[in-house]
């Protein structure tokens, strides 16, 4: 299975990046895990709607040129379906036995995703109705991806 994070933003917190690796290197030997970050948008405090949809709309585009034509794309939305983990571990397999091999996980920049991208996500997934950093969101998404790999093998991980 070949899996794309794609991500709005640069991270620059340390510890964050390491704990990413982490799990990447452990998924290493269950699938290949790319993360691919787009540029953000200048944000200002006080935007109006119609600056904050430019804003969107224009992350929007570098996302939707970064997603494989044949990918199956999982946006995270505030909106979206709420999985238990393994409910997400089963989608993650019935994807890999109908042929869908190839995944997109969009996370969008502080303002959300444009209708664009929304439009082309197959599956809109939502970890809670709280609000997390967009940096945070990552490692929170690779530590649930490995958690599903772990449990469709039936293999042992901390609970």
């Amino acid at each position: 299975m070949r899996i794309s994070i794609i991500t709005v933003g640069k991270l620059k917190e340390k510890y964050l990046k390491q704990g990413i690796q982490e799990y990447i290197k452990r998924m290493g030997t269950y699938a290949t895990i790319d993360v691919i970050e787009v540029a953000d948008e200048k944000a200002p405090e006080n935007m109006s709607a119609a600056d904050m949809e430019d804003v969107k709309r224009k992350e929007g585009d570098r996302i939707l040129a970064k997603i494989a034509q044949d990918a199956f794309v999982i946006s995270l939305e505030i909106n979206g379906e709420m999985l238990s983990s393994e409910k997400l571990a089963r989608k993650l397999d019935q994807l890999a036995t109908h042929g869908r091999s190839k995944i997109a996980f969009i996370i969008g920049g502080s303002l959300g995703l444009s209708t664009e991208v929304q439009k082309r996500s197959n599956f809109a997934l939502s970890f809670s109705k709280m609000t997390f950093p967009h940096q945070l969101m990552r490692l929170i998404l690779v530590e649930q991806v490995y958690r599903a790999f772990r449990i469709n093998r039936n293999e042992p991980y901390h609970k």
